[in-house]
């Protein structure tokens, strides 16, 4: 199904819930990603309307993460790079305080990386590490780096710059759930209830690690 009722969208979609009665559902991470023809056209508003969003794909006008957009339906997820190919301007998707998502115009110096949450880990033959990401990548690293960290992702190599370790002092954003938006130090990480103390400007918070990500 290619669309979905309004009023069941997710909370972090920055769109009305009332209008229309269905809006177009993302192809991939429904929950946790946004459609670029809502993006284009309700965020950047550079389309008024479906139709125009197809013709820019239509004209290979639009990039996630370097790569050619072929469907107004396709999802952006957290960190994601869109570009506007005919204006050169580049966007990151993010999320605010208020746990919406949004778009960041940033600079093109910054549109060659993103940063991804290594969510698990193998070991392949020959002794190769496999670092599969939030966003879907499965990445072959020789870098040393444990499920939590986060990767700085090289866009145009598709290989990891660096690890982002999940310790102590390490700056996290919350990605989900009642604190989505917050950003702070790790002041504390109790393995055992699997959260995290959280350091804010408005005092310490705990948190789910699975809803932790590193940004620096």
């Amino acid at each position: 199904m290619s669309h979905i009722k309004r009023q069941i969208i997710p909370k972090s979609w920055p769109i009305k819930r009332k209008g229309t009665a269905f809006v177009v559902k993302p192809t991939l991470g429904f929950s946790n990603s946004l459609p670029i023809l809502i993006i284009l056209r309700d965020l950047i508003n550079v389309a008024q309307n479906r139709k125009e969003v197809k013709k820019m794909v239509n004209m290979k006008s639009i990039l996630i993460n370097g790569r050619e957009v072929r469907d107004e339906k396709e999802g952006v997820l957290l960190f994601d790079v869109i570009t506007l190919v005919p204006s050169k301007k580049h966007y990151r998707l993010s999320i605010f305080k208020n746990g919406k998502l949004n778009v960041e115009e940033i600079k093109e110096s910054e549109a060659n990386t993103k940063i991804s949450k290594i969510v698990n880990k193998k070991i392949l033959k020959g002794k190769k590490t496999q670092l599969n990401l939030s966003d879907g990548r499965n990445l072959l690293s020789e870098i040393k780096c444990n499920v939590n960290d986060s990767v700085l992702i090289n866009l145009k190599t598709k290989k990891i710059e660096k690890c982002l370790p999940f310790t102590e002092n390490s700056e996290v954003i919350v990605f989900s759930g009642k604190h989505a938006g917050e950003k702070g130090k790790i002041e504390k990480i109790n393995p055992e209830r699997k959260n995290a103390e959280i350091k804010l400007e408005k005092g310490n918070i705990n948190v789910l690690i699975k809803q932790l990500m590193v940004i620096n």
